[in-house]
C-alpha cells in the first residue's frame, strides 16, 4: 500500500499534528482523519522508494499477548489506566512498550482508548481500533478485548501455517542451489582441466555443463545483480493497481498454492467480518475494513463490490458469487446469514471450517512439493552430474 503524509487540526482545537499512514488511497486516509475527529489541513503520497527498514519491531504475537493480558485485566475489573500502565511496566519489547506508554498519556489526558490507539496505525489496525470503538461506545469493551485475542491468536495460527508450510521447500531449494553453485564454480573447472589435457571430443550436455560453468564464473555480478533487479522490479510492479491484481490472479489460479490462498482469504475475511459484525460495528465499515486486510487484491475487489450491494440496497451474496473467488457453499450459507439474521454466527461457523480446510491444503502443497523437490534436484544435479562423467567413460573405452 502507498505511505501519506498528512497534517490534520483536531476538530476540538488544538496544535496541528503530523504523521505518516499506509492506506489505500487519499480518500482513505481523508475518511480515516475524519473518523479520528481530525480536521485534514494537508495529505500527499510519498514517493516509492525501496523499503529497507524492518518495520516498527512489533510482531503480531506481541500484539496477540498484549491484547490477551489487557482483555484479562479488564475483565477483572480493573480500571483502564491502571491496566494499560501495567503492561507498560511488565512488556518486554520496548517499541510496544512505548507505544502503551503514548497511549496511556493520551488516555490520560482525555482521548479515547480508541483515539489513543488510532494514532499508532502501524501498531493497531483500523480492524483494531475500529473494534475499540464500538466497544468503548456499546460498555464492553471487556468483551471485545476477548473478542479480539481470540481473533488475533487465530488469525496468527493461520498464518503460522502458511509460512511454515514454505520453509521446507524454501530451505531445499536453498541447499540445492548453493550446492549447484558451488559445483558450477569450483567442481566442473577440475574437470575441464582433465577434459582439455587429455583431448577428447566432448558430448554435448557436457559441453553445455561447462559452458554454464564458464558464464557463471565470468558473469557472477551480473547474474547476482539480475536477481536482485528482478526481485525489487517484481516489488514495485506489485505496488501498482494492475501489478497487485495480476500477480494476486495469478497466485489465485496457480495449482495447489493456489487453494490454500483461497481458503486461507476466505478464512481471513469470514472471521474478520464475523467478529467486526457480532461487535457491533456497521455492516458496511465492516466489508471496508475486510477487504483491507484480505491480503488478496481480487478478494478485496470482490468484498467492496459487496459493500456497493449494500448500499444499493441489495445483498452481500451477490457480489461474491458473480466474482467467482468464493466457493458456492460459502456464498449460500452468507446468503442464509443475512435471511435469518444471523450473519456474524453463520461466518463464524464458515471461518471454523475454513480453518480446518487450510490444515488440509497445507498437507496437499507439502505432500506436492515433495516429489516436484526429488524430481527437480534429480534432474538438475544428477543431470550435471552425468554430464561430466560421460567424456570419463569414453576415455576408459579409448584405453580399453
Amino acid at each position: 500500500m502507498p505511505t501519506f503524509s498528512y497534517s490534520a487540526r483536531p476538530a476540538s482545537g488544538g496544535d496541528i499534528r503530523s504523521g505518516e499512514i499506509e492506506l489505500g488511497s487519499k480518500d482513505d486516509v481523508l475518511a480515516y482523519l475524519h473518523k479520528q475527529k481530525m480536521i485534514p489541513v494537508s495529505v500527499r503520497e510519498k514517493s516509492k522508494e525501496l523499503n529497507l527498514s524492518f518495520g516498527t519491531g512489533i510482531t503480531t504475537r506481541d500484539i496477540v499477548i498484549f491484547t490477551r493480558q489487557f482483555a484479562t485485566m479488564i475483565n477483572s475489573g480493573l480500571p483502564l489506566v491502571q491496566s494499560l500502565d501495567i503492561l507498560a511496566e511488565q512488556t518486554e519489547n520496548p517499541a510496544l512498550r512505548k507505544t502503551i506508554g503514548e497511549t496511556l498519556y493520551d488516555v490520560e489526558s482525555g482521548h479515547t482508548l480508541a483515539d489513543a490507539m488510532g494514532k499508532h496505525p502501524k501498531v493497531f489496525t483500523e480492524l483494531f481500533v475500529n473494534m475499540i470503538a464500538a466497544g468503548e461506545a456499546g460498555g464492553i469493551l471487556d468483551t471485545i478485548l476477548l473478542r479480539l485475542a481470540t481473533f488475533l491468536e487465530k488469525n496468527d495460527a493461520l498464518v503460522r501455517k502458511i509460512k511454515g508450510a514454505m520453509i521446507y521447500p524454501g530451505v531445499i531449494f536453498s541447499v540445492a542451489g548453493g550446492a549447484i553453485v558451488i559445483l558450477l564454480i569450483f567442481v566442473i573447472p577440475t574437470f575441464q582441466t582433465m577434459f582439455e589435457s587429455a583431448g577428447i571430443p566432448l558430448p554435448l550436455p557436457t559441453r553445455v555443463v561447462i559452458e554454464m560453468s564458464k558464464f557463471l564464473q565470468a558473469y557472477w555480478w551480473a547474474c547476482m545483480a539480475g536477481i536482485i533487479g528482478g526481485v525489487v522490479g517484481i516489488r514495485q510492479f506489485y505496488q501498482t493497481d494492475y501489478g497487485q491484481l495480476f500477480i494476486d490472479r495469478l497466485l489465485l489460479a496457480s495449482p495447489v498454492l493456489g487453494d490454500l490462498q483461497r481458503k486461507s482469504a476466505v478464512s481471513r475475511f469470514t472471521r474478520t467480518l464475523g467478529t467486526l459484525v457480532s461487535s457491533g460495528v456497521s455492516i458496511l465499515e465492516g466489508l471496508e475494513i475486510t477487504a483491507k486486510t484480505a491480503g488478496n487484491r481480487v478478494i478485496h475487489d470482490a468484498v467492496m463490490n459487496s459493500r456497493a450491494s449494500i448500499a444499493g440496497g441489495e445483498t452481500i451474496a451477490g457480489p461474491l458469487k458473480e466474482s467467482g473467488v468464493f466457493p458456492p457453499m460459502v456464498v449460500q450459507m452468507i446468503n442464509v446469514g443475512e435471511q435469518t439474521g444471523g450473519l456474524d454466527e453463520m461466518l463464524t461457523r464458515i471461518a471454523d471450517f475454513y480453518d480446518d480446510e487450510v490444515d488440509t491444503a497445507v498437507e496437499a502443497l507439502l505432500a506436492a512439493m515433495e516429489p516436484i523437490m526429488i524430481v527437480v534436484l534429480g534432474v538438475v544435479v544428477g543431470g550435471m552430474i552425468v554430464a561430466m562423467y560421460l567424456p570419463i567413460f569414453d576415455m576408459i573405452n579409448a584405453v580399453k
